[in-house]
């Protein structure tokens, strides 16, 4: 049965073919297919699968197994970077060009040639369309109008990049291993380019293929995409055009599955290869199956806690201090998070340069009392929470709905999916919102900058950093944060990040709780299964069975 299944898996569309897995899987085998890997995950962040736009964890995820990026962070040294599509690399004297050399004989999963034009055009595509993880771009001082001068080809082979100022070499190859600098397939997306009309939201002409590639694909990494649907699936399948070393599968299936109970149980029963979003308890079960397997690692990834200072009674620096007095860590760490994380209150996860590990604030609903009494609020007052319908961010909320109302602070929660929550948090139409950060790229200033920038603070301010959803303003933090990107000395830049994350704690209207260690269970069967150190860097291409 299993030979035949895998046999006419070869032969149906992605779409039938998972249908088939999800319908015959339970009664008729064991095991999934032998050449597709099945995972079990809560997608429901997924907005678009644009690289130009998409700036989601779980995006990230298939983004990074699906586009090639000019380099990629070495897994045996995250302190280094290593070529991806280029070959070498050298920077100017002054620090401010970068010229990249590209690997020969290149391409896209179409069969079109991948040359420094696509590289060039990719970046300049993304700072154009100006969706949210584009200022990690726009940083260096590319603008609409100069970044075809900033990002261009010289030969088909070479691509040059030029800065703004002679930052830490380190730091700019690191954003560039952001998938915001995924190398996209111009021919193939200047296929399917559509008018629009230059108005005050449309600053061009066309929108550079972002409705097409929200669902479609246009890359050249291991996999290539073959369908999203939101909230129930995404497929991969192998592409035979990648430069580097074959997948080993043919095809991934993520499984949108919400419940960590609902992932165990598809696990045990042989209807998913791995179970990505397992609770304490399931975990500790799926470890004790002679059959079944679990894998961890710490994460550059940070839970918090965000009040909107658009909120007047959340924008008072003594309330913000107060819910910080106002969280059980203590709790939270040994239930809530037990193996999946650790209880971190800074914005630089450990293991960045200048993290610290400091953990100041306790639950003390006295002394929260005493700093609402001072902030003239000494009987509380209602709020509402916007949380993500998955654990352990519904948990934590709930666990803070009890200690707040200890000091009279009555906060309502408003359940919700991922995009749903994320939308409105986006808009800054929320009171509190509790989520995750991960960095965009290896490096504090990933972090640092999202956490205390805000050049525009208006409603129409484009740099949408997290700062900036908060309606926060910290001009001399970002200040000091900018600073430290200019100082090459290693031991001196971390110490200038440890001294804004000290004042950051004192007074910011974010109440960080723990860093992710992310774990999943597998079935004993997959080979070279591994969790990477950040969000997008879990790569499927070596698993086999």
């Amino acid at each position: 049965m299993i030979t035949k299944l895998n046999r006419s898996f070869r032969l149906l569309s992605a779409g039938a073919a998972l249908s088939l897995l999800m319908v015959a899987a339970p009664a008729a085998f064991a095991e999934t297919p032998k050449d597709t890997l099945v995972e079990g995950f809560a997608i429901d962040d997924i907005i678009s699968m644009d690289p130009g736009e998409a700036f989601e964890l779980s995006t990230a995820e298939v983004t990074s197994n699906t586009y090639s990026l000019l380099v990629r962070l070495d897994m045996n040294d995250t302190s280094k970077i290593k070529g991806d599509l280029a070959d070498s690399w050298t920077v100017s004297d002054d620090g401010l060009t970068y010229t990249f050399k590209l690997k020969p004989g290149l391409k896209f999963a179409s069969g079109n040639p991948i040359t420094a034009e696509d590289v060039a055009w990719s970046f300049e595509r993304a700072v154009k369309l100006d969706k949210s993880p584009a200022f990690i771009l726009t940083q260096f001082g590319l603008t609409g109008g100069n970044v075809t001068e900033k990002a261009k080809a010289v030969d088909p082979t070479t691509f040059t990049f030029t800065v703004d100022k002679p930052y830490a070499p380190s730091f700019v190859l690191n954003c560039l291993t952001a998938t915001v600098a995924s190398v996209v397939d111009k021919k193939l997306v200047m296929d399917h380019v559509k008018s629009v009309t230059v108005d005050a939201d449309h600053k061009y002409d066309n929108d550079f293929g972002n409705d097409w590639l929200k669902t479609n694909y246009a890359g050249s990494g291991a996999y290539k995409l073959r369908e999203w649907r939101a909230n129930e699936v995404v497929v991969m399948e192998r592409n035979d055009n990648y430069y580097g070393e074959k997948a080993k599968l043919n095809r991934v299936i993520y499984r949108y599955m919400k419940e960590s109970s609902a992932q165990r149980l598809a696990l045990e029963a042989g209807d998913i290869d791995i179970a990505r979003n397992l609770e304490p308890g399931d975990l500790d079960a799926v470890s004790k199956n002679a059959d079944l397997a679990t894998t961890n690692a710490p994460k550059s990834t940070v839970y918090y806690v965000s009040l909107n200072n658009k909120n007047e009674n959340l924008k008072k620096p003594e309330v913000q201090e107060a819910f910080k007095y106002l969280v059980d860590y203590d709790a939270i760490g040994s239930t809530l998070i037990k193996g999946i994380g650790e209880i971190h209150q800074t914005f630089l996860p450990t293991g960045q340069l200048g993290a610290l590990n400091d953990n100041p604030y306790k639950l003390d609903v006295a002394k929260a009392k005493e700093l609402l009494a001072k902030a003239g609020l000494p009987n509380g007052f209602s709020v509402t929470m916007d949380v993500r319908n998955t654990q352990p961010v519904t948990g934590i909320a709930e666990s803070m709905q009890q200690t707040l109302a200890q000091a009279g602070v009555k906060m309502e929660i408003i359940p919700g999916d991922g995009k749903q929550t994320l939308t409105k948090y986006r808009a800054r139409t929320h009171d509190m919102y509790i989520g995750q950060w991960g960095s965009d790229y290896f490096d504090p200033n990933s972090n640092a900058d999202t956490f205390t920038s805000n050049p525009d603070n208006s409603d129409a301010g484009t740099v949408k950093t997290l700062a900036w959803r908060n309606t926060w303003e910290a001009p001399e933090l970002d200040k000091e944060t900018k600073a430290a990107l200019l100082e090459r000395d290693a031991a001196k830049r971390a110490a200038m990040y440890e001294d804004v994350q000290k004042k950051f704690l004192a007074n910011s209207p974010f109440v960080i709780i723990f860093q992710q260690i992310e774990v999943a269970g597998y079935r004993k069967s997959l080979k070279d299964f591994k969790l990477g150190p950040s969000f997008d860097t879990n790569y499927v291409g070596p698993i086999s069975k």
